[in-house]
């Protein structure tokens, strides 16, 4: 039973869009093959992981899976911001993705407290 609404997942979808296209924007400047697959393991970990969440077993289940997402978006803000420190791309390019990272992450820590409030009701 899908627990999300579509224009989340799309959002979630387009997020992860754009952290590949900063992977595919960096490879001539001298970047590392492990920092980009890092860059687009996390980046499309969230993706995989909304998905996963959405058809949870359990709210218990759903929980776990929000918390894997909310790590890799905290993990793709690393990678964002490392970007920009480094100067491989300019950090106004990064500031709306940082930022989304941000707000996904509000929205996923909500979600996940209002079901851990239900469970804890359920007991």
């Amino acid at each position: 039973m899908p627990r999300l609404q579509e224009a989340t997942l799309l959002r979630v979808e387009t997020f992860s869009d754009r952290m590949l296209d900063v992977v595919d924007a960096l490879p001539g400047k001298r970047v590392s093959r492990r920092v980009l697959d890092q860059i687009s393991a996390c980046g499309t970990s969230v993706g995989a992981n909304i998905f996963e969440a959405d058809e949870a077993m359990s709210a218990a289940d759903f929980c776990k899976t929000l918390g894997i997402v909310n790590k890799e978006l905290s993990e793709s803000r690393y990678w964002i911001r490392l970007i920009g420190r480094r100067g491989w791309l300019r950090a106004a390019r990064l500031a709306d993705l940082e930022q989304e990272c941000q707000e996904l992450r509000r929205i996923f820590g909500a979600m996940i407290s209002r079901s851990r409030k239900k469970l804890a009701g359920a007991d």
